[in-house]
């Protein structure tokens, strides 16, 4: 009789799987020019392989019950490698902690299936107690760099809900082989979102950083940071410099991260990343843009006001409701853009654009004016001008 259960249940975990990593996907029917997102999630937790989840051993487990369950699939960073879109997927398990694996695709809308085993992410003399939100990015000096967060417990106050939140670092020339190096140092009290600039400026590596006073309070600090560093062997930073500061009455009026590194556009550097406001609902995440001047990544040139990409139908529900989290993107050799965004701490999407879809919107979007009259006369603009061209 178990051994019934456990072939029918084996072969049903089997053609689930397969089902799910080969059902093929189709951008929305509507988009706004911008972007196109497309319909089904690329990873869910249904996409974990069945054999990370079940012993397998039918000695073992005759009823082929699961004891390593996954909640959620979510916040992955992305890398264009050797002509396939490959995502470093935040996996985290029935458990609560989070572990890192990579899932690749030949097309980078479907098909996306994971490597055999997930990372096994070196530690430093401290061990993570948890991690979370890799980027990758391939620098201009060869190696490959995830920036994650690192999460420890806060040991100098007697509260389990309160932790220290660091930039951890590893590097890597194929993906396979990863070295740990020493985690961030800097003045702030917590470090989330960091990210590195793909291109050494003025021979130095550029941080984009996310100073915060607590855990999760932001407190005095907030905004996207600047910093440079000599070493990436040695991160070690004594200077932050606020670039983009969180604003009363906008959708990062309570803090705001970089997402993904920047992509590089003749007009200057793309940037995505989100902003957080509260509402009666709790704190809602959505994704915005902006670009940097080539020669100064710093220094802002174009920021269109309001959300870029805000959580849909059924990305609104999830683990943590009505939240939208980029902190992987890439560009292929069409100029094409794959933006790949978390739904509700749950679920990974991709949405598709281009370069220059994305300058244009930049460039062309108004900016915030700080008063509702003064971006209303901005869309008064609009209507006047498109009502001369339909007369």
């Amino acid at each position: 009789m178990t051994d019934n259960i456990y072939n029918e249940r084996l072969s049903s975990l089997k053609q689930q799987y397969q089902k799910v990593i080969q059902k093929t996907n189709k951008p929305q029917n509507s988009n706004n020019g911008v972007y196109s997102r497309w319909q089904n999630p690329i990873i869910t937790p249904d996409h974990i392989p069945y054999f990370w989840k079940y012993k397998l051993d039918e000695a073992q487990n005759p009823l082929l019950i699961e004891t390593m369950g996954i909640n959620a699939t979510f916040n992955s960073g992305a890398i264009y490698w050797q002509g396939k879109y490959v995502i470093c997927v935040r996996v985290e398990g029935n458990d609560r902690k989070s572990f890192f694996a990579f899932a690749e695709s030949e097309n980078g809308v479907d098909n996306f299936t994971f490597w055999d085993y997930p990372l096994d992410l070196p530690q430093t003399s401290n061990p993570d107690t948890n991690v979370y939100d890799m980027r990758l990015v391939a620098h201009e000096d060869g190696y490959i760099y995830g920036l994650f967060c690192t999460e420890r417990k806060d040991e100098s106050v007697n509260d389990t809900s309160t932790a220290l939140a660091n930039c951890g670092i590893i590097r890597s020339k194929d993906l396979k082989t990863w070295e740990r190096l020493p985690d961030l140092i800097s003045r702030s009290n917590q470090q989330r979102n960091v990210v590195l600039h793909p291109e050494f400026i003025d021979g130095k590596y550029g941080l984009y950083t996310r100073p915060q006073d607590g855990f999760i309070s932001v407190g005095k600090g907030g905004g996207i940071g600047w910093a440079t560093l000599d070493d990436m062997a040695s991160p070690v930073i004594d200077i932050e410099e606020i670039i983009d500061n969180k604003v009363y009455h906008t959708i990062k009026e309570l803090k705001n991260g970089q997402g993904p590194a920047p992509i590089k556009s003749a007009d200057g550097w793309l940037h995505l990343a989100h902003g957080v406001r509260n509402t009666a609902a709790g704190l809602r995440y959505v994704l915005y843009m902006f670009i940097t001047d080539l020669d100064r990544p710093w220094e802002i040139t174009y920021a269109p006001s309001g959300h870029f990409i805000a959580p849909q139908g059924e990305e609104r529900i999830g683990d943590v409701s009505n939240v939208v989290f980029a902190n992987g993107w890439v560009v292929n050799e069409n100029n094409e853009v794959f933006i790949y965004y978390a739904s509700s701490d749950t679920r990974m999407h991709v949405a598709t654009s281009s370069i220059d879809q994305l300058v244009y919107y930049c460039k062309n979007a108004p900016s915030d004016k700080g008063f509702s009259h003064l971006n209303n006369l901005d869309r008064i603009d609009l209507i006047a001008s498109n009502l001369k061209i339909k007369k």
